[in-house]
């Protein structure tokens, strides 16, 4: 059974529709990926989710639990790090861990979760005089500290320097392999690619896409780019290599697109006709791109 099943979740503020019926699971074990632009409704739907905002429309199944409903039976079961969370500029570091943990989690996972996320050595500071980055490692320890079978992480990263970027995502993978399911919110697009089993592309309150990272590139990408320069009279050949899309030129520049294993193709047909091009490079489109050509065209999402 998938740790998490959405079904046709509605949601709307007055006239503004948020979450437009969006349907999928979440499958035990794995990292869902969750990208859109501001406003988009990804956030609101990893709200209703956990229980945190009432739905207009749809259902949904959390480890066997209505969120809407039975909030309570899930709060041991679920962690969660929300864009927004706060919490009172005077309490100190430890105080908060401790607030946290459950009654069993005592000073051993204190200390752990100290350790992990590199607040020992500011485990008295108080909330208030925290970098940014140093609140953000807080917020996504306090959503560890119970050892949650589902963890909610909503732009976890944000503010976090690169060296600290890639400690937290090699945090995660360890939270993946102790068998736990993770949702993430992101808008970062390496964060996605690298952590990320699958992904919903979120834009004007639906979902427009769905697949793996890989395999978003390879739907939505456009295809391979195969650039080299090489004599302008091949132009009439070029074409009708097998599984060449296209080909332009530009004086003695060419782009051929294709798909699959176009670019095999293209070096053996040129090689064959004795043209060895040393300048012949390959591009294949980054997620970054298959995100901004999914939701560039929706305004205001």
């Amino acid at each position: 059974m998938p740790a998490v099943t959405v079904d046709g979740l509605a949601k709307s503020y007055g006239d503004f529709d948020a979450v437009k019926g969006v349907s999928f699971t979440v499958e035990d074990g794995e990292i869902l990926g969750i990208l859109g632009a501001n406003g988009a409704g990804k956030t609101t739907t990893v709200e209703c989710i956990q229980g945190l905002r009432p739905t207009d429309g749809g259902s949904i199944s959390v480890l066997g639990f209505d969120p809407q409903n039975e909030a309570r039976s899930l709060r041991g079961r679920i962690g969660s790090q929300l864009q927004d969370s706060a919490l009172p500029d005077r309490i100190k570091v430890w105080e908060a861990i401790d607030l946290f943990a459950s009654a069993d989690s005592g000073q051993q996972q204190r200390e752990v979760m100290l350790e992990e996320w590199g607040l020992a050595q500011r485990r008295e500071a108080r909330f208030g005089s925290l970098s940014g980055g140093e609140k953000q490692r807080l917020f996504v320890a306090l959503a560890l500290i119970n050892n949650p079978e589902l963890v909610f992480l909503d732009e976890m990263t944000t503010g976090l320097d690169p060296s600290a970027r890639r400690i937290a995502w090699d945090l995660i993978r360890k939270i993946r392999e102790r068998g736990r399911t993770i949702v993430l919110v992101t808008h970062f697009m390496d964060e996605a690619e690298s952590l990320c089993d699958r992904l919903l592309v979120f834009s004007n309150g639906e979902i427009v896409a769905e697949g793996s990272p890989q395999g978003l590139i390879e739907e939505y990408g456009g295809g391979v780019r195969i650039r080299f320069e090489a004599p302008s009279d091949i132009l009439d050949w070029l074409g009708g290599i097998r599984l060449v899309e296209s080909v332009s030129v530009d004086r003695n520049q060419y782009t051929v697109t294709g798909s699959g294993p176009v670019v095999a193709h293209v070096a053996a047909e040129l090689v064959s006709r004795g043209i060895v091009p040393p300048d012949l490079r390959t591009e294949r489109a980054t997620l970054e791109e298959v995100f901004l050509n999914l939701t560039e065209p929706s305004i205001g999402s």
